[in-house]
């Protein structure tokens, strides 16, 4: 239980941290992403699309870690 507890801290971190580095590459909006309007400018979080990255990168992780 604590190792998956561990992992999916692991995964929201992750998306934190790469949230700005995906939006810099303006990916189009998957469903979940949330969409801020705030003084007439339009503001896409990709939060889909960090949890993916972050996915990705814990199993590539993982995977060279053996």
């Amino acid at each position: 239980m604590a190792k998956i507890l561990l992992l999916l801290v692991i995964l929201m971190l992750g998306a934190a941290v790469l949230a700005p580095v995906i939006m810099a590459f303006e990916p189009a909006p998957m469903p979940g992403d949330f969409a801020l309007e705030w003084a007439n400018r339009k503001f896409a979080v990709p939060v889909v699309w960090s949890l993916c990255a972050s996915g990705g990168l814990a199993l590539l992780y993982s995977f060279l870690r053996r």
